[in-house]
């Protein structure tokens, strides 16, 4: 594991307290273009870490939901437990370890910006978590979620688990081929007082706009704003889609 891959994975072994197989976790940070259609035996993608952290995080969430709000019904806890396992939240999670700055992703991934993808982002996360469950256990994986989680879970007390970045993820994966983009359209204010105002895109449409004090809450607040007034956009965006296919 020598070069400039190795060096990446020695310092967010450092950042997180990795201890052991350090093959198991540049498995992890490693995409499948990597490989660039070369894949071998001794050439292992993050796919199958990736299914057993979703397993993992799913567990020890739902545990830890179940413990923290004892007089939730199921459904609640269900719906929770969505708001903060979806993928829009997972990527945020890893963007705050700067994972994609780790990544190993194949040289045409690279220039596409694919390490800035909530989809691949998200990916890398759960099997972060699968590697580390494999390797020091459930307890040091259930204190990690614990620490990096802390955000989503003060969002939860305070009743906020309508993911809406999630909800305009999932609809555009089902509408077609776009992805869904935040751009920042104006900053105002001194740095220690900074409002950000961001538009919420898909292709070149813009969906909805949201002011906010952190480019995350300008991002949350434009996707509650293009959620709310999907009844508007959704049908230019089907009637667009019909002209292609003609």
């Amino acid at each position: 594991m020598a070069g400039k891959g190795h060096e990446k994975i020695i310092r967010l072994a450092l950042r997180i307290g990795w201890q052991g197989d350090m093959a198991l976790l540049r498995q992890a940070l490693t995409h499948p273009t990597f490989f660039e259609g070369q894949k071998g035996a001794d050439k292992e993608d993050n796919q199958r870490l990736e299914f057993l952290g979703d397993a993992v995080l799913s567990l020890l969430m739902g545990e830890e939901l179940y413990k923290r709000y004892s007089e939730a019904k199921e459904g609640e806890l269900s719906k929770m437990r969505a708001a903060v396992v979806c993928e829009a939240s997972l990527a945020e999670v890893a963007r705050d370890l700067e994972l994609g700055s780790y990544l190993l992703l194949g040289k045409g991934s690279i220039k596409n910006g694919d390490q800035k993808r909530d989809s691949i982002l998200a990916d890398a996360f759960e099997a972060l978590v699968g590697a580390m469950y494999l390797n020091m256990g459930m307890e040091v994986v259930r204190q990690f979620i614990l620490l990096v989680f802390t955000p989503c879970f003060r969002d939860l007390e305070q009743g906020k688990y309508e993911d809406y970045k999630g909800l305009l993820q999932q609809w555009a994966q089902s509408f077609g081929t776009e992805h869904i983009v935040y751009k920042i359209l104006n900053m105002t204010g001194p740095d220690h007082n900074r409002r950000y105002h961001t538009g919420v895109y898909y292709g070149n449409m813009r969906l909805g706009e949201g002011m906010g004090s952190s480019k995350k809450d300008a991002e949350q607040a434009a996707a509650v704003a293009a959620w709310q007034a999907k009844v508007e956009w959704q049908p230019k965006l089907e009637e667009g889609k019909k002209k292609d296919k003609r």
